[in-house]
């Protein structure tokens, strides 16, 4: 005698919905979608439908733990006759968890399919990637044909499949399960062109061009992607269109040098501005700020300003000001003149020519 209990792994006390729930995860685990070609997992699934068919049914579950079968008076014996209560078991499936499986009645045609993505390179200023901008592109995307409508067809040039009578599904037994496969000479379409649309050559799409505004946010950057939903290819079948991607690429400028929220730039100082300090206007994304030079600043040195870079979601980056100090190449008479009593006030000898590596050779005597 089986033991239906034992077999869905519930105690005999078990409520209604505690079966159905247990009978739910069973089913799930050894159905033959997820067990193709499985026979250990077919034997399985029928011995779980066997036992809920019994268990689920309060008259035939009083019966079953009265007497451990149930007769043949309510069409069941203790073999279970497993072929003559399949339809009633796949209706008990499709209640419990037939947004899993999928609905097991006919579906006509194939489902409804979202279009292609499409994606697209857009190359945008500096400028216009920090202030964000407004940008006219143009995108080549499939548009369903206008003359048939997205069939393919010439007027007149289709008719129902005759392998699968309109169905896109065809079914067959294979023991005591009902297989459905999609029909293999239409396609899932349910339909066969007969002659095809001269305006598409029987794809059911063209392709046009289409003008977008695209808006480019504040603070966008080199690499970023838009995605903009439904400016893609046209769905299959009533599904929704696709969606368009937008590649995102900044020129970079001729002196700002971003990083994140952040700005670099190099400015050029004099020596004297370097040796005596100075007080100089530099350039910022936002417009002319002023940094202090400080006495005895030397090349290479770097300042911050607050708050005068990129602005990202409301908040603003730095700008980091590095100083490069220019030495001139050509020097007046009276420059010269000063900067040799520069020297001879500091104590330098202009016209001693021992070379560094001497004076590093001297140093590890």
């Amino acid at each position: 005698m089986k033991d239906y209990y034992d077999i869905l792994g519930v105690s005999k006390d078990a409520r209604g919905d505690e079966i159905k729930k247990r009978f739910r995860e069973l089913a799930i685990k050894y159905h033959p979608d997820r067990n193709p070609d499985n026979k250990e997992a077919e034997e399985k699934f029928k011995e779980i439908n066997e036992a809920y068919s019994v268990l689920s049914d309060p008259k035939k579950r009083a019966q079953y733990d009265q007497f451990g079968v149930v007769d043949g008076s309510d069409g069941y014996s203790s073999e279970y006759d497993f072929a003559d209560t399949f339809s009633d078991i796949f209706s008990n499936l499709s209640s419990v968890f037939g947004d899993i499986f999928g609905d097991y009645s006919y579906r006509r045609g194939p489902r409804p399919e979202k279009g292609d993505d499409i994606g697209m390179n857009l190359t945008i200023d500096f400028k216009e990637a920090v202030f964000g901008a407004k940008k006219e592109i143009k995108v080549k995307r499939r548009k369903t044909c206008p003359k048939c409508g997205g069939t393919g067809a010439d007027k007149n040039g289709i008719e129902t499949c005759s392998y699968c009578r309109g169905r896109g599904e065809i079914s067959y037994s294979q023991g005591f399960f009902s297989v459905r496969k999609t029909c293999p000479k239409c396609g899932g379409k349910g339909v066969i062109i007969t002659k095809k649309c001269t305006n598409c050559g029987g794809t059911g799409y063209i392709y046009e061009e289409e003008q977008l505004i695209v808006n480019i946010e504040q603070g966008i950057d080199n690499g970023d992607v838009l995605r903009i939903t439904g400016k893609g290819n046209p769905g299959k079948n009533g599904g929704p269109d696709g969606d368009l991607y937008i590649y995102i690429h900044v020129k970079e400028h001729e002196f700002f040098k971003r990083k994140g929220r952040d700005i670099n730039i190099e400015i050029p100082i004099s020596i004297t501005q370097a040796t005596l300090g100075a007080v100089i206007k530099v350039p910022t994304i936002w417009g002319e700020s002023e940094i202090t030079i400080p006495p005895g600043t030397q090349n290479g040195d770097a300042f911050v300003l607050k708050h005068k870079g990129v602005e990202l979601n409301g908040v603003r980056g730095k700008q980091t000001v590095k100083v490069k100090v220019v030495i001139p190449k050509q020097l007046t008479k009276r420059q010269r003149e000063l900067l040799e009593e520069l020297a001879k006030e500091s104590g330098e000898d202009l016209s001693y020519k021992e070379s560094i590596l001497d004076k590093f050779k001297s140093m590890f005597k």
